[in-house]
């Protein structure tokens, strides 16, 4: 089997072509998975990327790209202009460095660990997993907690959700007094909030476009926003983070152009010593959209006193990473994928060893019918292991450094059928 993987995140790709891709990810996730196209499929869909990673005995990585453009509704070009292509075993260093956080827009990030094994256990619900992705995506996950921890990268505070709210910092001066309104009840919602209950937040009400916010809620210990009581709480609230599925913008300009509010309660800010000072000029509303597609429409961005920080924005203001830990965590990838590699080769033996044994064991057997003896039985099977132990560890040896084809060729000339 070979294994082909085609990646699309937002080193090569804007913001504006990641959203049209979330939108179109079932229909790309459909032809994948279609039994013609590959013998096996895992697709991994997170808000900065799209990565397909294919199981099968021939991929022509140009007829897949097309087919991928063709589902997306995207010319070939451009399409591919935006793809990375990994084969072969190219695709563990990426994988690995995907699932460690290593080619996040933050560096580091902790929620791509989860986001991987969950692309993991739909494959497997939708049987599209093969042996080799199986082991693949295991070892992933094996390599992301390596990452965790044997470095610093993944330290608390380098998640797309807690750089966001670290640069809310500056805009917010008490936050346990800050009105905020969660908009969404996923992954990203519930990283959120653990984020905001650690800086001290409690005035948090969540929305959901689809229902889910009262189930939400009474599991996380906040308050349900009702639909009708939206446009009041988007009023009322300082700080929004919207970080919903949903494939339109939630919030438009003019939901909070309507919901300016003159008389709001003035910005307060910390000063030297814990004072609070309350400032003269309106408290501004901060958006946080998370989302993508987006969320929130950008537009919202000209309303007076709004301010507006989405993905792109905090991806550009993303640290840049501890170069001893990020260092050492492509080490682990290198390494982790370079072990791979080898196991792969050495299954390439196997078929060596199985002629190997058959012609062992199909001796070994007549000897022992012939004998009849228990005891001389017992002998035998204790001799043909003790004599199968060498070549068996070498014929390993030499798949593992891509020697199989000589293994498989001196064993065929060895016991193969005489000329």
């Amino acid at each position: 089997m070979s294994l082909l993987c085609v990646s699309v995140d937002h080193h090569r790709a804007d913001l504006e072509l990641l959203e049209h891709i979330e939108r179109r990810a079932d229909d790309l996730t459909a032809r994948l998975t279609d039994p013609e196209f590959a013998t096996g499929a895992v697709v991994v869909a997170t808000c900065n990327r799209f990565e397909a990673y294919l199981d099968s005995p021939a991929l022509d990585s140009d007829a897949v790209l097309r087919s991928l453009a063709e589902a997306a509704d995207l010319p070939a070009e451009r399409f591919a202009g935006a793809s990375a292509v990994h084969a072969g075993n190219e695709v563990p260093e990426h994988l690995f460095a995907v699932a460690g956080g290593l080619e996040s827009a933050v560096v580091g990030e902790g929620e791509i660990a989860g986001q991987v094994r969950r692309a993991l256990d739909r494959a497997r619900t939708a049987g599209t997993v093969t042996t080799e992705l199986e082991r693949l995506f295991q070892r992933a996950t094996g390599v992301s907690k390596a990452i965790k921890h044997r470095t610093g990268i993944q330290s608390k505070g380098r998640s797309l959700v807690r750089l966001a709210l670290r640069m809310a910092e500056s805009r917010i001066g008490d936050w346990r007094g800050t009105r905020i309104v969660l908009v969404g009840t996923g992954a990203y919602a519930g990283a959120s909030l653990a984020a905001l209950r650690a800086r001290g937040a409690e005035r948090i009400g969540v929305y959901s476009p689809s229902g889910r916010a009262q189930q939400f809620a009474a599991s996380h210990g906040v308050r349900a926003i009702p639909h009708e009581a939206l446009e009041l709480e988007l009023e009322r609230a300082d700080l929004v983070i919207a970080c919903s599925h949903a494939q339109d913008p939630l919030l438009g300009r003019e939901r909070f152009a309507r919901t300016v509010a003159p008389s709001r309660a003035p910005f307060c800010h910390a000063l030297a010593g814990g004072a609070v000072s309350t400032a003269d000029r309106p408290r501004p509303r901060l958006l946080i959209d998370l989302g993508v597609p987006r969320n929130i429409d950008p537009a919202s961005a000209t309303v007076p006193g709004v301010e507006l920080l989405d993905l792109e924005t905090v991806a550009k203001h993303a640290p840049i990473a501890e170069l001893s830990a990020e260092a050492e965590a492509r080490e682990i990838v290198a390494d982790a994928a370079a072990e791979f590699a080898a196991d792969r080769a050495e299954l390439d033996a196997v078929p060596a060893l199985v002629t190997l044994r058959g012609h062992v064991h199909g001796i070994l057997e007549d000897e022992i019918a012939r004998s009849g003896d228990p005891e001389v039985a017992a002998a035998l099977r204790h001799f043909a292991g003790r004599l199968m132990h060498q070549p068996t560890v070498r014929v390993r040896q030499l798949g593992r450094s891509g020697r199989a084809p000589e293994a498989r060729a001196a064993v065929e000339a060895l016991f193969g059928p005489g000329e």
